[in-house]
């Protein structure tokens, strides 16, 4: 996914919902503080935007854009790309997420006015959850100098996670330091 197809995304859930803000947390937010042009491939290969609305307690609003631009749906057919509304209790976040999010720099996204996390805490929510994409993820932003190791493993101790979790997650961090 790219700059311009994430914005496309927002600017649909925003009408589908009647909402503008929302704020994206998967692993295309990395596009609100990167052009996709300035990426590895591994950060922007993803289809799908997850976003969440700010103001959804029952997540109707999300499960309208599911229904609307989700997974399989004509929207998802016709532009090979799709937004996913999700929960914040999707991922589990570092303490203190909310005053490191980054505006949506495209002003093509609005109706919207969509925010998303910033890189760190992506990260550190991808490795959370673990899957071997997430860590070919992170690893790339590593690689191409986009993370700074130091402040992942900072960022990752702040994860409100099981010992155990978070031990796993900065003994990968210290494994891919080296």
């Amino acid at each position: 996914m790219n700059q311009e197809q994430l914005a496309h995304v927002l600017r649909a859930a925003a009408k589908i919902a009647g909402d503008p803000r929302i704020l994206v947390i998967g692993s295309q937010a990395v596009l609100g503080t990167f052009d996709d042009q300035d990426l590895p491939l591994e950060a922007t290969r993803s289809v799908e935007a997850d976003i969440v609305f700010l103001d959804d307690p029952d997540a109707s609003k999300a499960d309208e854009v599911d229904g609307a631009i989700g997974e399989e749906s004509e929207f998802h057919r016709t532009y090979g790309y799709y937004g996913q509304g999700v929960t914040l209790s999707t991922a589990v976040l570092p303490e203190g997420w909310q005053d490191r999010v980054v505006r949506f720099p495209r002003e093509d996204a609005a109706p919207s006015r969509a925010s998303c996390l910033e890189i760190y805490d992506i990260a550190a929510a991808k490795l959370v959850a673990g899957r071997e994409k997430d860590f070919e993820y992170v690893k790339a932003l590593v690689v191409a100098h986009l993370l700074d190791v130091d402040v992942l493993r900072q960022r990752c101790e702040l994860i409100p996670a099981p010992a155990g979790v978070r031990t796993r997650v900065l003994k990968w961090i210290d494994r891919v330091r080296t």
